[in-house]
């Protein structure tokens, strides 16, 4: 099986200061270089370049060799690679979302962590100080030098010799997934995608993140399981008052209408039965999820764990509002919600930072509950993104995504990469 090596490095002059990055990937065997990728970032850090040379080695890797390929990642930052290996914290804020999309990336791969001396990584470090060079005069890194590549209009360079794809393979590194960055939503979402989100205005609905991820899951769904899966359920709440009304309901706590707590023992009595087998039962702390929760749980023997990573969006002055009062109240904060999911609600939170939560309380649960059938009891944005990260959806899918009051959904989760979804809205348990 070919193996392979990426050196990765990064600065900036003057921390921050005119930054870039580079990576080499190479054949473990012969040394031989496959593929290089540089980029002049602007003004940075040094920290941020680095992780951005990682990003870019990763990517350029699963270009040549696809999902599964064993890689040993070599990079002269203590700090990346104590990280990436799961030994250090993210403690900076601004290096999380990297590290998360590095994690991601690395988890498509077989890949072990390596510190190296800065003299071990002349290839890295050479491609980097020449995009730090042209980031100084504010031009875009060109390749040089005689490696047998060809550009590919990013700014990297990949070998124009045809490289064997191989199977895929386990997760790399102990962090949680994050996103590939896509644009944002048309300032306008079209009549369908108005209709779903009025559908769903309590609102629990539109749900989105800053970015399209790749995420903790890879392969393609076809072959049988080749482990005991992690089964996750995923139920949303029953109705409430502003429910009936389709109003935006995020952190505003509305108990269950009777309606609501019927619908619940409905649900409850379905997870019951076979197959089921719930074994533990999670939900978000707000009242509506937490009363289905303890009504499923009680039939079921359980206690509730609650999981605040599981909480609706938090849609600030809009709380309580329906789509039609806000659109004629706050048309342009409105505008830019619809247009760009790092925008936020006045007051509130933005689908991005929501996107990073869910996913990191997704991956947790997964690790923690390993082999295991767990009841999440949550809102409609956090069961679409994790919805949409199983199915390795854009971003623009969850316009195209109903999900009904009580509906369940069902996520199954392999050790070995993929993941697959096993259920959908499933409301029969309503009828």
């Amino acid at each position: 099986m070919t193996s392979f090596v990426i050196e990765a490095d990064g600065g900036s002059r003057g921390n921050p200061g005119p930054a870039g990055y580079g990576a080499v990937v190479k054949d473990a065997a012969d040394g031989q270089v496959l593929a290089e990728t540089a980029e002049a970032i602007g003004t940075q850090t040094n920290n941020v370049a680095e992780y951005r040379g990682l990003i870019a080695g990763l990517q350029s890797l699963l270009t040549l060799a696809g999902d599964g390929a064993t890689v040993e990642v070599r990079m002269d930052s203590k700090l990346v690679v104590e990280q990436m290996a799961g030994r250090w914290k993210v403690k900076n804020e601004g290096l999380r979302p990297l590290a998360l999309e590095a994690a991601a990336l690395a988890r498509r791969l077989r890949v072990t962590w390596r510190w190296i001396p800065r003299e071990k990584n002349k290839d890295a470090d050479r491609l980097a100080n020449e995009a730090m060079d042209a980031a100084a005069k504010g031009r875009p890194w060109r390749l040089t030098g005689s490696s047998a590549t060809v550009s590919t209009g990013t700014g990297s360079a990949v070998s124009a010799e045809p490289s064997v794809a191989v199977p895929s393979g386990s997760r790399g590194s102990g962090l949680s997934g994050s996103p590939a960055r896509v644009s944002g939503r048309q300032a306008t979402a079209p009549a369908a995608a108005q209709d779903s989100l009025l559908d769903l205005l309590d609102s629990d609905d539109v749900s989105a993140g800053r970015e399209a991820t790749a995420p903790a899951t890879t392969g393609t769904g076809w072959r049988p399981p080749t482990t005991v899966a992690t089964s996750l359920l995923l139920l949303r709440h029953g109705e409430t008052p502003l429910s009936i009304e389709r109003r935006f309901s995020g952190l505003g706590d509305p108990e269950l209408t009777p309606n609501g707590i019927a619908q619940a023992e409905a649900a409850a009595a379905r997870l019951s039965r076979e197959p089921y087998a719930v074994q533990v039962v999670v939900s978000s702390p707000l009242k509506r999820a937490r009363a289905t929760a303890e009504i499923v749980a009680a039939r079921l023997g359980l206690e509730v764990a609650v999981e605040e990573g599981l909480r609706e969006v938090d849609f600030g002055d809009w709380e309580g509002h329906t789509f039609t009062e806000i659109q004629r109240r706050w048309p342009d904060e409105l505008a830019a919600w619809l247009a760009d999911p790092s925008a936020a609600p006045p007051g509130g939170e933005s689908f991005g930072v929501a996107a990073r939560r869910v996913q990191a309380t997704g991956d947790r649960l997964v690790e923690r509950y390993e082999g295991r059938t767990v009841l999440a009891v949550s809102h409609v944005t956090p069961i679409k993104m994790l919805l949409r990260l199983a199915l390795l959806a854009p971003l623009d899918a969850l316009y195209r995504m109903h999900l009904d009051l009580a509906a369940l959904s069902q996520i199954e989760y392999y050790a070995d990469g993929p993941a697959v979804v096993k259920a959908f809205n499933d409301t029969s348990h309503l009828r």
